[in-house]
């Protein structure tokens, strides 16, 4: 039986072609809409990040808010802990609520707290506490961000394109780095120690407010809405997909058999969840988990600590640090734009499997030439920008990873819970190496924490080969059943619990 709308049945539940005829579209000017809308949250996440380590020198001045070494330190890491809070707290609305609820929320805490961040005038106890509030709650936004926007972007991205489309997406967090850095060189250079740094913050949430324009008139995911049986809601909006794509009047109907059945079901709450994830699906928890943890130690411990490596070791002058770091920056953002296809074509487990064995191994090689002395600050900088080439792809595919191995009831849950565990665990490297740095004297102690470094991707990479799954240009209901399904068929990979087994709740 040929049709568009596959029938809703007489046992109250629902049966649907909605992600058959989602993943039959081909690109069109909807989702270049689309990503454009939804993917600057991570290049809103780069710009913070980056604007942070820039003005912190400036932070320090008595003209500005004259804070210490250790108290702009620790703007970073209450960003960090506002991210983890706001994907666990957002992820479980966006589950419950919807994506676009969501989406539209997560981009308004963040522009309310970045915007505060530039209206700190005063110093001592009471402004830095403001200070870091505002941090958190910019955090928040962005970590909510991540939860809510992957989510949409995966249910609503084809499945011959999903897999490029997030990686590339992930990786224009070194877009907002770049942008942060630029603009932190001319605002730090051209104003007053009082005015730069304050308008420096600015740049966010301007950015945020054109974003919110845009993204007024996307659709929720119709995926979603089935879920939660709102199914005429879903056809509505699937029609207005596919009269943006200008493909309506061009779509021959679809053989029924394509359609999944589900029977809407109440959402998980946060024990269940983690009952779900690390009882029914343990085998892909331990992946998500690994990917997300090896590349957050990585990324932090490098990134985190790049400045104090070239000014320290290389003797740069720190005026001059960041055009190095625009450098590294370039080369974390071409890899995932360039090479993000082939985890479409090759497929997932050979190249984010490769993607951390080949940036690890580089990485331990680039240690042994720092180690004889034989790398300044030109060609360290070289070595990183080639091997975070490769790493920056497997990092952005990490996030598709878990965004795409569990099902959808409780994607963007999944996705906060590993964001947050890789959060937890990337506070590490930048405290380990920042230890190991100290004033730049003792070159082998560093040279065995690159080792440990390259080691920790390289167990990354194994652990994909051994529990990846082959998810390339498959419908996401095939590559994670949904729990709520009423005929059961067998998942792609590892943790299939019993067909037709309902989870507590």
């Amino acid at each position: 039986m040929a049709t568009t709308h596959a029938p809703s049945t007489s046992t109250g539940s629902i049966r649907s072609l909605i992600p058959a005829r989602l993943d039959r579209l081909t690109w069109s000017k909807f989702h270049t809409r689309l990503v454009i809308a939804l993917g600057v949250a991570w290049v809103l996440d780069g710009l913070e990040i980056t604007i942070a380590a820039a003005v912190g020198s400036e932070l320090t001045k008595s003209s500005a808010l004259g804070m210490s070494s250790g108290g702009v330190g620790d703007i970073a890491s209450w960003y960090l802990i506002g991210e983890v809070v706001g994907a666990i707290f957002f992820g479980y609305l966006s589950d419950r609520l919807g994506r676009r609820n969501l989406f539209t929320l997560t981009l308004g805490v963040y522009l309310v707290g970045s915007a505060l961040t530039a209206l700190t005038w005063s110093g001592g106890l009471g402004g830095s506490v403001f200070l870091y509030a505002t941090r958190v709650i910019a955090g928040m936004g962005i970590g909510g961000e991540y939860a809510a926007i992957n989510s949409a972007i995966d249910e609503l991205i084809p499945a011959h394109y999903r897999g490029r489309v997030d990686i590339a997406v992930n990786g224009t967090y070194w877009a907002g780095s770049i942008l942060g850095t630029l603009g932190s060189l001319v605002l730090l250079n051209h104003l007053a120690d009082n005015w730069g740094w304050r308008i420096a913050f600015l740049i966010g949430p301007v950015l945020a407010i054109v974003i919110i324009f845009v993204r007024k008139n996307l659709p929720e995911s119709p995926r979603w809405l089935v879920m939660h049986g709102r199914e005429k809601e879903a056809e509505e909006q699937m029609d207005r997909i596919e009269r943006w794509s200008g493909e309506k009047g061009e779509l021959q109907p679809l053989d029924d058999s394509k359609a999944i059945e589900v029977k809407p079901s109440e959402p998980f709450n946060p024990v269940s969840l983690l009952r779900m994830l690390f009882s029914k699906y343990p085998s892909r928890s331990v992946l998500g988990a690994s990917l997300m943890i090896t590349q957050s130690f990585l990324y932090n411990a490098i990134f985190f600590t790049y400045t104090l490596v070239l000014t320290k070791i290389y003797g740069v002058n720190p005026k001059s640090a960041p055009w190095y770091l625009l450098a590294f920056a370039a080369g974390n953002l071409i890899g995932p734009l360039t090479i993000g296809r082939l985890f479409d074509t090759i497929g997932r487990k050979k190249m984010i499997a490769g993607t951390y064995i080949l940036s690890g191994a580089l990485l331990a090689v680039s240690a042994e030439l720092f180690r004889e002395g034989r790398l300044n600050a030109q060609t360290q900088t070289i070595w990183w920008a080639v091997i975070f080439f490769f790493a920056s792809a497997g990092a952005s595919a990490a996030y598709l990873t878990v965004s795409e191995i569990f099902p959808l009831e409780i994607r963007a849950q999944s996705i906060a819970v590993f964001f947050a565990i890789a959060q937890c665990f990337g506070f590490l490297g930048p405290h380990i190496y920042g230890h190991l740095i100290g004033n730049g004297q003792d070159h082998f102690k560093l040279f065995v924490a690159y080792l440990i470094g390259a080691a920790v991707m390289v167990v990354g990479g194994v652990v994909e080969i051994f529990l990846g799954v082959a998810a390339e240009r498959k419908s996401l209901e095939d590559v994670a059943h949904p729990i709520s399904a009423v005929l059961r068929v067998p998942d792609l990979g590892m943790g299939r619990g019993a067909p037709g087994a309902a989870p507590a709740r």
